[in-house]
């Protein structure tokens, strides 16, 4: 495997095999000067090896041991990872730099000299030597699915079609940043939540590590009976002392076991359907999935897709397995004939106010207009409940603390009433 490095104007290069390791120097075909080390069977396997990705060998030396500093730039590829923000960075600078009139290998040798990611940067290395070598851009990012998804191949696609590629790159900055601002502040608003059930976790912790158990020495020289809440507690207490490693096998077995089920075609649908049924998180899923929904169907329509394409690529970008179902009902009623309105009655997900914009835009042939206000008003109510959301999850949170609050309460200050109780007895 062959991956690739700029620093301070100079390419670098290595290819990863078990075998002898060369040093060489080698110019591209833009007549770039190159230098790296590759692993190869002999020194003439490694110029064909040049010269088979396009470079013209300058100088093959073998080395005489390990490099370490190309193993640390090798394992620090291997473990970076590419953030949303580093997606809508290369996508803004490539619709600037598309919109100015550059060449596409002007293009690319701008974009990996700004990239500091250095996985990215080897992406896109290898995204311009398959352009170069005569594939279609979107065939090219389709190769590297973990970063370029579905939709963002599928809308390159429809650019490179209609021939407005800097506009579809406009349009998935756009929509990145608008699910990157949306998440932020989903965040920032369920933060104190966070906070408040993290901490009472770890006091409940050390109420059941170090309080609590005292209280079974002081009662066992009383002969008494703990209260039901106390014993609950201990009871906690000495199942995590006694077989606290079994509890944790235990644990880690639920999570992982819970995630390989979510990633599964029934777990990942049945999850993404309980969390649309979720009180005050489920309404905000479903508006924020719905907003997407619109938008992207209405910003491929615009493109000249064809609906049924056009649905397609939706249903597999929108976010949500149920909702995705329902795109693809419609998808096929559309198919038979039924047009798009019948079936978004049918599968209940789709508001009635969403339905009747939609079948005007139908009527009037301006459903890619009307797709937009609803992904607009479907923006503005997401907004609305991210910002109540804190208002919102507040009496939730306060029933939760409460609850956990006399819970605690009854378990420590019961037993101090009981003792009084029996000190009483024993004066008597």
């Amino acid at each position: 495997m062959v991956e690739l490095e700029f620093q301070h104007g100079t390419r670098f290069a290595y290819v990863v095999s078990p075998m002898t390791v060369y040093r060489y120097k080698a110019r591209d075909s833009n007549g770039i000067l190159m230098t790296g080390v590759m692993e190869s069977s002999g020194r003439e396997a490694a110029a064909l090896q040049l010269d088979q990705l396009g470079y013209l060998p300058i100088r093959i030396e073998e080395t005489k041991g390990w490099d370490w500093r190309e193993s640390i730039k090798a394992f620090e590829t291997f473990t970076t990872r590419i953030s949303a923000e580093d997606l809508i960075i290369l996508t803004r600078q490539m619709a600037t730099l598309i919109t100015a009139g550059l060449s596409f290998v002007s293009v690319f040798d701008a974009l990996v000299e700004q990239t500091m990611n250095p996985k990215l940067k080897g992406i896109l290395i290898q995204v311009r030597q398959d352009v170069e070598g005569g594939m279609a851009f979107s065939d090219a990012l389709a190769k590297h699915p973990a970063v370029f998804d579905h939709l963002y191949v599928s809308m390159i696609r429809a650019g490179e079609t209609a021939g407005v590629l800097d506009e579809m790159l406009d349009r998935l900055a756009f929509l990145a940043e608008h699910d990157a601002e949306t998440r932020a502040r989903i965040n920032a608003a369920t933060r104190y939540p966070k906070i408040v059930l993290v901490a009472l976790a770890v006091a409940f912790g050390i109420l059941v590590t170090f309080v609590i158990p005292r209280f079974t020495i002081l009662y066992d020289n009383f002969h008494a009976t703990l209260p039901f809440p106390t014993r609950m507690l201990i009871g906690l207490n000495n199942l995590v002392h006694s077989h606290g490693l079994v509890v944790l096998i235990m644990l880690i077995g639920i999570i992982f076991g819970a995630r390989a089920y979510l990633k599964t075609p029934v777990g990942h649908a049945w999850w993404d359907t309980m969390q649309l049924r979720l009180p005050i998180f489920g309404p905000l899923l479903l508006k924020s999935a719905l907003s997407r929904f619109a938008r992207v169907f209405g910003t491929l329509n615009r493109c000249g897709l064809p609906a049924l394409e056009a649905l397609d690529i939706v249903s597999k970008t929108v976010g949500n397995v149920a909702l995705s179902r329902a795109i693809d009902t419609i998808g096929e009623g559309a198919r038979q004939g039924r047009g798009l309105v019948q079936p978004m009655k049918a599968s209940k997900l789709f508001p009635a106010g969403v339905v009747q914009m939609i079948s005007i835009g139908e009527e009037t042939g301006q459903l890619e207009p009307m797709l937009m206000k609803v992904s607009e008003y479907y923006d503005r109510e997401v907004d609305y409940a991210i910002k109540n959301l804190s208002a919102s999850l507040e009496p939730m949170l306060l029933v939760v603390i409460g609850g956990a609050v006399l819970f605690l309460a009854l378990a420590i200050f019961l037993p101090w009433w009981n003792l009084i109780n029996v000190f009483k007895g024993g004066g008597g």
